[in-house]
C-alpha cells in the first residue's frame, strides 16, 4: 500500500496541474446538442490521458446530432481490469453560459462553472487516481488492464452507451467505477449504490373539433379530456414505494374559438425497482382507450393513447455493489473516516452497466447545485461548483480503495 503522508503529499503536487485541466476543460463547450464542443472536449480528454499510456479509440453514436463516445485503454499484464467511467457531455448550450455569465470563476474554496462537478470535475478525479498510481505504485499500475469510458450523450440518457462499454468487458473485468459527484448527509460523504430507473411518456388525447360558438355540442374538447387523466396520473405516485409520477409539459388546442381536437402532455416516471417499474409502467399504459369527455350530439367519445418513449431500467441495491461499497468503506476506515451508502434518484451511466460488473458511483468530488447555471443578485441562488478542496481527500481515499480491491483480487 501507498505510504499516506506520500501519497498525499503526491496529489497536493499535482492538484494545481489537475485544476488547469479542470478549467481547460470547462472552457470548452460541451452541451450535449454541440457536436462539435463535445468532440474537442474528446480530443482533449484522449491527448490529456495519452499521456498515462491510453491509447484512444473514438465510438460513433448512434444518434447522428450528437459526438463520439471516448474509450481509452491501457493494457495490463495480470488479466485483470477495471473500468473508469466518466461523460463528455453538460446540460448547459453556449447561448445559456453567456446570458448567464456562467464560466470558470473561483471564489474561495468554491470553483464555479458548467461541469465542474458534473462531471469534469470527475474526470479530472480519474487523472489523479491513475497519475498517483503510476507514479507510485508502478507494480500495481502496469498489472491491471485499464479501460476508460466517456459517453458523450449521458445527459439525453445515451440508449447506445452501454453497449460500447459492455462490448469491451470482459471476465477480468472487476469493477465499473462511475465518478459521478460525490454525496454527502450533511458532512459524511455517499456513494452511489443504487439509482433510479426512468421512463418517459406521452398521453395524447384525439377529440373533435367544432365552432366554439356556433356548434359547441359537436367538438369533444381534448384538452379537458386530459384534464381529467393529469390527476390520474400524479396520484400514480407513491413515496412510500419510492415511485414518483412527473407531468413536464403539457399542450393543447390552436386557437381560441374552436373546441381543441387534440392535447399532448409528457413526463416521467422513476423508481428503485424492476418490480415497481413494471407496475408504474402497466397503470401509466391502461389509461389508453376511451375518454370520459364526448360530443353532446352524438357522443363521440375522446380517445387516449398512451406512449412510452423511453427506458432507463433501475439500478436496484444489489450484492455486487455492496461489496465494492464494502471495500471503499474499509479504505475510509483506514484514514479515519466515515462514509454512507446512497440510493440515488438521479439516473447515470451506472445504470446500463450493474448487472454485467459490480458497479460503484459517486467517486468524483463534491460539490452542488449541478445543473444550474443561474446567480441571484443576493446571493441565494449561486450555479454549479465544486470545491477545490474535495479533490485531493477523495483521490486518497479512491487510490487506497483500489489498492484494497486489487489486494483482495488477489487473494
Amino acid at each position: 500500500m501507498i505510504d499516506v503522508v506520500r501519497l498525499t503529499g503526491f496529489l497536493e503536487e499535482r492538484l494545481p496541474e489537475a485544476l488547469e485541466l479542470l478549467r481547460a476543460m470547462v472552457s470548452i463547450n460541451s452541451f450535449t446538442g454541440n457536436r462539435a464542443g463535445v468532440d474537442r472536449l474528446g480530443r482533449f480528454t484522449a491527448a490529456t490521458f495519452g499521456v498515462l499510456g491510453m491509447t484512444a479509440e473514438f465510438v460513433a453514436s448512434t444518434h447522428p446530432g450528437w459526438g463520439d463516445h471516448l474509450v481509452m485503454t491501457r493494457p495490463g499484464r495480470s488479466g485483470r481490469s477495471l473500468a473508469l467511467v466518466s461523460h463528455l457531455d453538460t446540460v448547459f448550450p453556449p447561448e445559456e453560459e453567456e446570458r448567464n455569465a456562467f464560466r470558470w470563476q473561483r471564489e474561495g474554496d468554491r470553483i464555479y462553472g458548467p461541469g465542474t462537478q458534473d462531471i469534469k470535475g470527475g474526470t479530472v478525479m480519474m487523472w489523479l487516481v491513475l497519475s498517483a498510481l503510476q507514479a507510485l505504485a508502478p507494480a500495481t499500475f502496469e498489472a491491471i488492464t485499464w479501460r476508460l469510458f466517456w459517453n458523450s450523450s449521458e445527459e439525453q440518457f445515451s440508449p447506445d452507451f452501454g453497449g460500447v462499454c459492455r462490448s469491451r468487458f470482459d471476465a477480468g473485468t472487476l469493477a465499473a467505477l462511475v465518478f459521478e459527484a460525490e454525496g454527502r448527509l450533511e458532512e459524511t460523504p455517499q456513494l452511489v449504490v443504487a439509482r433510479k430507473g426512468r421512463a418517459a411518456w406521452r398521453i395524447s388525447v384525439q377529440g373533435r373539433g367544432a365552432h366554439a360558438g356556433s356548434h359547441p355540442r359537436q367538438g369533444a374538447n381534448a384538452i379537458v379530456q386530459l384534464a381529467h387523466l393529469l390527476p390520474r396520473i400524479a396520484a400514480l405516485t407513491d413515496y412510500g414505494r419510492d415511485l414518483t409520477f412527473n407531468v413536464g409539459s403539457v399542450q393543447g388546442g390552436t386557437v381560441l374559438n374552436r373546441v381543441p381536437h387534440e392535447a399532448v402532455a409528457e413526463g416521467e416516471f422513476r423508481c428503485f425497482t424492476a418490480e415497481v417499474f413494471a407496475e408504474a409502467q402497466a397503470a401509466l399504459l391502461a389509461l389508453e382507450g376511451h375518454g370520459e369527455v364526448a360530443s353532446v350530439t352524438d357522443g363521440f367519445a375522446c380517445q387516449n393513447r398512451v406512449e412510452i418513449l423511453s427506458e432507463s431500467l433501475p439500478w436496484p441495491r444489489n450484492p455486487g455493489s455492496d461489496r465494492l461499497f464494502a471495500v471503499w468503506q474499509r479504505a475510509a476506515r483506514e484514514l479515519g473516516r466515515s462514509v454512507k451508502a446512497q440510493a440515488r434518484g438521479g439516473l447515470s451511466d451506472g445504470n446500463l452497466l450493474w448487472d454485467v460488473v459490480p458497479t460503484l458511483d459517486g467517486l468524483g468530488p463534491w460539490g452542488e447545485h449541478d445543473h444550474c447555471s443561474e446567480r441571484s443578485a443576493d446571493g441565494a441562488k449561486v450555479p454549479e461548483y465544486v470545491a477545490a478542496s474535495s479533490f485531493v481527500p477523495k483521490a486518497v481515499w479512491n487510490v487506497r480503495a483500489i489498492e484494497r480491491l486489487l489486494d483482495e483480487g488477489n487473494r
